[in-house]
């Protein structure tokens, strides 16, 4: 225990020790003399002092400077060591446990600083509104945190006063009379206090009170008649509003309407909306309406509350009205049965073959005549009664690999109408375009010649290149060619021309070429190269042209050639 300094206290040598403590001690206390022996003339403390907790060097004293806090720190660790004159350590060190004991001083806390509870009218004695929770921060489980709840006011006290309990230990807040009417009052404003007996801590509880469902809702009237509309009315049209009312307190659940046709409607054709601040319906359209199918309804609508009804009441006819609905057919227009038709076919098929069938449907059921637009190239056509499109014309991809048409199906009565479809044709290749040159086919050589000049050709080919291509070259005509003359491949694409010797005459000579390309079956292209030797006056026209190609920034196979 802790000990006055003018007190007796305890004293002993140098070893562990455990004290207890009181918090909130003012001023100073001696809690332990601890004595010093020769050689050590002096103590030393340290550890979880707090500057607090102290230690008199010479005499000993372990004493308090201040006060302790339980809530801050309930176990203080230190040690302490006995010192020589040199400042050396002699003895220790040895453990001193100091355990702060609780007392009451704090006061206990709500854990909001207000509450709301509802309850609703005419509920039970002993109904549960809500618990109310505090805490104190003062050891647990002591009487210093033994907390207890109190109602300490009421207001309004109508019809009477103590219309409210708390559970006394719990917290627990509950009606105890069962005379609470929403008409009366709604709300009621409690005052409640938690002690511990020596602190008191006051909230503020409001409590609403809630009206019970015990109106049902009720139609201005019970039948709305017949409406006739016409079958292409939009969705989301209203066609017809309706209105019920209800007793309940405005603008809750109990008061609230839901309108749901319960019976004539199994398709969901039908949508009622409710205004909420109104609670008034508004019947729509909720899907396209179609004559052919349906042409008349008989609607049975019913409304009720989200919140249930009491015991004892129910839903009755009053809830309950009727309505029905008279469908008019209108001339639609036919439907196909996409809206985009897609077909794919090579470009080599025979003229006349099917490529696709299209399809249409009139909701009254008249004959369709199909027809083409937008067939600028005439590749094809349509059976004019059974949509059957054919090629009417030899297709080319290289021409037009999309190929896109619009389809009509159009009614065949007096008062026709016609709707589209988009069919879109992607043509597929075919290897049926042989190899060319990708520029012209002259090819200069100054005269007189040197050895290693040659002049650079390049293939191309029209048709769809799905991989790299991979053209072959090679040199046709005689002997007499191919002893002048030789071609060697740079890549899938390129080759080089060259003379085989430097003693060829000066004029232009015609040298066939031939290029395969790598197709299925591969096609074989055949033309003749124009090999110009020339010098003389020709140089100069060449200079000049290789000017007006270099102003004109034109790259070209005869500028390099030229070069």
């Amino acid at each position: 225990t802790c000990h006055g300094i003018n007190e007796l206290y305890a004293s002993g040598p140098l070893q562990d020790m455990t004290f207890s403590v009181s918090e909130g001690t003012i001023g100073i206390h001696v809690i332990y003399q601890f004595t010093i022996e020769p050689p050590a003339v002096s103590l030393r403390l340290s550890g979880e002092k707090d500057g607090v907790i102290e230690i008199a060097s010479t005499s000993g004293y372990l004493y308090l400077n201040g006060s302790l806090d339980r809530e801050n720190k309930a176990i203080h660790r230190l040690q302490v060591e006995a010192l020589n004159v040199t400042g050396q350590k002699e003895k220790g060190p040895y453990s001193i446990t100091i355990n702060v004991q609780d007392i009451n001083d704090n006061p206990p806390k709500f854990e909001k600083s207000k509450y709301f509870g509802v309850v609703w009218q005419n509920s039970r004695p002993g109904s549960n509104i809500g618990t109310l929770r505090a805490t104190d921060m003062d050891q647990e489980n002591t009487l210093n945190s033994r907390l207890q709840f109190r109602i300490v006011d009421q207001n309004p006290k109508i019809p009477l006063d103590n219309l409210f309990i708390i559970q006394q230990e719990a917290g627990t807040f509950q009606l105890s009379r069962s005379s609470l009417n929403k008409r009366v009052v709604s709300n009621y404003f409690v005052r409640v206090e938690v002690t511990d007996k020596v602190f008191t801590t006051l909230c503020d509880v409001k409590i609403n009170v809630i009206d019970i469902n015990d109106q049902i809702p009720i139609f201005e009237k019970s039948d709305y008649g017949i409406l006739i509309i016409l079958e292409d009315t939009p969705v989301g049209e209203v066609i017809l509003e309706i209105q019920a009312t209800d007793a309940d307190e405005p603008f809750t659940g109990s008061s609230q309407i839901i309108y749901q046709i319960e019976e004539g409607d199994q398709n969901k054709n039908f949508i009622i909306e409710t205004d909420t601040k109104t609670n008034r319906g508004f019947v729509k359209i909720n899907k396209v309406l179609d004559f052919e199918m349906s042409s008349t309804y008989n609607l049975t609508v019913k409304a009720t509350n989200p919140e249930p009804l009491v015991q004892g009441v129910q839903y009755n006819s009053s809830s309950t009205a009727y309505f029905g609905v008279v469908v008019v057919d209108v001339n639609e227009v036919p439907v196909f049965s996409q809206n985009i038709y897609i077909g794919n076919i090579f470009e080599d098929v025979p003229v006349g073959t099917l490529v696709m069938t299209v399809t249409a449907n009139d909701p009254e059921g008249d004959q369709i005549r199909y027809s083409l637009k937008s067939n600028n190239r005439n590749w094809l056509r349509i059976d004019t009664f059974s949509g059957e499109i054919y090629t009417a014309a030899p297709l080319d991809r290289e021409v037009e690999h999309e190929y896109k048409v619009e389809v009509t199906a159009t009614e065949e009565n007096t008062k026709s109408q016609s709707s589209t479809a988009v069919f879109m044709l992607y043509i597929k290749d075919v290897n049926d375009n042989p190899p060319r040159l990708a520029k012209g086919n002259h090819l200069f050589f100054c005269h007189p010649l040197h050895g290693g000049v040659r002049a650079e050709i390049q293939a191309t080919d029209d048709d769809e290149q799905l991989y790299s291509p991979e053209f072959t070259f090679s040199l046709g005509g005689g002997e007499n060619i191919k002893s002048d003359w030789e071609i060697s491949r740079i890549d899938g694409t390129h080759a080089y021309l060259s003379p085989k010797h430097t003693n060829l005459e000066e004029k232009q000579y015609s040298i066939p070429l031939i290029i395969n390309d790598n197709g299925k079956p591969p096609l074989e292209g055949n033309l003749d190269l124009q090999g110009l030797v020339v010098g003389g006056v020709f140089l100069k026209m060449k200079n000049k042209k290789r000017k007006e190609l270099k102003k004109n920034a034109v790259e070209s196979a005869e500028l390099k050639s030229l070069r």
